[in-house]
């Protein structure tokens, strides 16, 4: 461990930036309890799914104003109706008014579809398997968006995950620059090796500080000037 900074101490730093302890303190928000995960329908998952896809990129204040008009083109994201659409339906979006009119990324709705059935079908919904997925292995999670979704892999799932409420963490520019600080890592994680490591730093704060992943995160950001 060396120097490296107990998770107290780099709250400290934070703190002292944010206003102190007892007003940094009442930003951090926590991840959505696993009983509320579970009981989120398949077909809001899809749609945040595409709308981190369609973010990606993009600017996101553009895709948030339009995303009504895409909850109405793509039929609410039923997953059901989505992963059956041939490649005429396709084509068809492309021809939408109010949507961004990316071929790949409304190619990748239908793909996440199908995605989000084959899990749903593995353990009874898209929700049960991330609620039940230990956050010890939250890297593991990310891997297997990378590796079955559509389009899901670095940032983009970190966020998908981040926005639905589950705890996580994000390598975010500064939690970068935190991580290589305390010697975690030498630049940004991006290979499953460097994730893993993230991972273990991540669980270890976690068993020190007795926060979530999602606090840890936030915290490490902001001890960053």
């Amino acid at each position: 461990m060396g120097n490296r900074r107990t998770f107290d101490e780099i709250f400290e730093i934070a703190a002292s930036r944010k206003g102190g302890a007892r007003v940094f303190e009442q930003t951090l928000s926590g991840p959505t309890p696993a009983a509320e995960l579970v009981a989120i329908s398949d077909d809001r998952w899809l749609s945040m799914m595409s709308k981190c896809v369609f973010q990606a990129g993009f600017n996101w204040r553009v895709v948030e104003s339009k995303w009504p008009r895409f909850e109405d083109v793509f039929e609410g994201f039923d997953p059901a109706r989505m992963a059956f659409k041939t490649d005429d339906d396709l084509d068809g979006y492309l021809k939408q008014d109010g949507i961004v009119r990316h071929a790949t990324k409304i190619r990748s709705i239908q793909q996440n579809a199908v995605f989000v059935r084959e899990v749903a079908s593995e353990s009874g919904s898209f929700g049960k398997t991330v609620a039940d997925w230990p956050a010890a292995d939250y890297v593991g999670l990310l891997w297997m968006l990378k590796k079955r979704a559509s389009r899901l892999g670095g940032h983009t799932g970190m966020y998908f995950l981040r926005f639905m409420g589950v705890d996580s963490f994000i390598t975010s520019r500064d939690v970068v620059r935190a991580l290589i600080r305390e010697g975690i890592v030498d630049q940004d994680p991006k290979s499953k090796r460097d994730l893993d490591t993230v991972q273990a730093a991540f669980n270890g704060w976690a068993a020190e500080s007795g926060r979530p992943f999602t606090h840890i995160s936030r915290v490490l950001a902001c001890s960053i000037d």
